[in-house]
């Protein structure tokens, strides 16, 4: 992970307390309180996820406070942590996953993050019922028309400055600020009201790997009590709001929340991520137009020099072209010039190897080349195309699902995006929650979910929709 977000807000007296020694409930005590919390869940009619760092540790990614947290190791002058895999390539934790499927489920109706990380949007909560209170690395907006960009890379600045690119609205083309806030940015308005109205009408604010530090942040759960709702704490150190909170659990958030999906008998569904990549076919003819000039360029959707996290190398190669030496390029931007027959079409093969962290080695696209056709227009609907590589990629249990999602061809060019399967996790194995326990409700419980809604996993609207391309 590139921590450049924790580096840069460094340790501060006014964080609060660091270094707090973690606190594990007793086996039988916890089997007992994950009971109570599936209890609270099942009769929940308006229940809202608080979430902090804690959630997203056993992605590789390092909390604040933690005994290794990036505030703790920073005030005993030990720097940033170091962390299992880049943020870009880090993947949503069970815990995220459950959440997803509670919203799927009709039970939880809003999400309100501290996290930066974008894993929340990553698993599939809809962007319309999420608050990023700290902002996204990953997410742009346009401080004009006020549309955002979700991208796959790591936004280069915080603190709400300008980025090198501009709006894509042809009618706006402002330039594009981060969302991430710095340390003496207020919160977001827009956020803020919407997390202060679920907390004011939720029944249950479980609050999900947090310290309850931040203010003004630290104090949105309080809303619900006042309205007459319940506080529920999962983290593994004391916060100062425990004392207001109707349930507090020490224990790894994932096997707290495993634990209490396990009773409600919902599942929790696999993650599955899915990168775009976007291949341009310049040409023009030489003398006679006998021979034509090419130039191929594979890029991101984001734009020409926005990076491909997901890729390390790619393979040109032409199996019905013997004539045609194979391609190996290594260096970012991708980029390739041949010279062949006009009037002879031929097939492209372009392996994509993939970078580290991603769930499988490679894959490959056949791409069909024919200079003669000058005109061609595909434009499928995004949703279900995703949907479909993701209905794949689960049955088959594997990644490398590949799909054209549009193609656009002039007499002079061809581009065409491709979205493909990068990475699948499940986490059905009991070691992805940390070795939680078999849970079995006692007699006088009845816990029975039906689902009352559908999602797709990694997709998602907004009020001003995220541009992907």
């Amino acid at each position: 992970m590139s921590l450049g977000y924790a580096e840069k807000l460094s340790y501060r007296e006014d964080v609060g307390t660091v270094g707090m020694s973690e606190i594990f409930d007793p086996p039988d005590v916890l089997q007992q309180k994950i009971e109570e919390l599936a209890i609270l869940i099942q009769k929940s009619k308006h229940l809202v996820a608080f979430t902090g760092a804690g959630i997203s540790t056993s992605c590789g990614i390092p909390d604040f406070r933690g005994p290794k947290g990036v505030w703790t190791l920073q005030r005993s002058g030990k720097g940033v942590p170091e962390a299992s895999l880049p943020f870009h390539r880090a993947l949503p934790s069970l815990s995220h996953m459950a959440l997803v499927e509670l919203e799927r489920a009709g039970i939880l109706k809003f999400v309100i993050s501290q996290n930066v990380d974008s894993l929340h949007l990553r698993s599939g909560i809809p962007r319309e019922k999420l608050a990023e209170l700290h902002g996204n690395s990953f997410r742009e907006i346009c401080p004009s028309c006020g549309t955002e960009y979700l991208r796959d890379f790591e936004v280069e600045t915080i603190g709400m400055k300008e980025t090198p690119r501009r709006c894509a609205d042809t009618k706006c083309g402002a330039k594009l600020k981060d969302t991430v806030l710095d340390w003496e940015d207020a919160l977001p308005p827009k956020e803020m009201n919407f997390a202060e109205k679920h907390c004011r009408t939720a029944d249950i604010v479980l609050c999900l790997g947090t310290s309850l530090q931040i203010t003004p942040a630290c104090n949105l759960p309080l809303k619900t009590i006042r309205s007459g709702g319940k506080i529920v704490i999962v983290n593994l150190q004391p916060t100062p709001k425990d004392k207001k909170a109707s349930l507090v659990i020490h224990g790894l958030v994932d096997k707290v929340i495993a634990g209490a999906m396990h009773l409600l008998n919902l599942r929790i569904p696999p993650y599955i991520h899915i990168d775009f990549v976007q291949l341009s076919l310049s040409h023009s003819p030489k003398s006679k137009k006998t021979y034509v000039k090419w130039n191929l360029r594979i890029a991101s959707i984001h734009g020409q020099r926005a990076p491909l996290p997901f890729l390390k190398s790619v393979e040109v190669s032409f199996p019905e072209r013997p004539d045609l030496k194979t391609a190996f390029l290594h260096e970012q931007p991708f980029y390739l010039k041949r010279e062949t027959l006009r009037k002879r079409p031929f097939k492209m093969l372009l392996t994509f190897n993939f970078s580290d962290g991603c769930s499988c080695l490679c894959t490959t696209i056949e791409w069909p080349i024919n200079f003669q056709v000058t005109k061609d227009n595909l434009v499928r609907e995004k949703n279900e195309v995703l949907r479909e590589l993701r209905d794949a990629a689960d049955k088959e249990s594997h990644c490398g699902q590949h799909a054209v999602l549009e193609r656009k061809v002039n007499p002079r060019s061809e581009v065409t995006i491709y979205a493909i399967v990068t990475n699948i996790r499940r986490y059905n194995d009991p070691e992805e929650a940390n070795g939680v326990l078999e849970i079995t409700p006692n007699s006088n419980s009845n816990f029975m979910i039906k689902r009352c809604s559908e999602g797709v996993n990694g997709s998602q609207t907004s009020q001003k929709r995220p541009k992907w391309s």
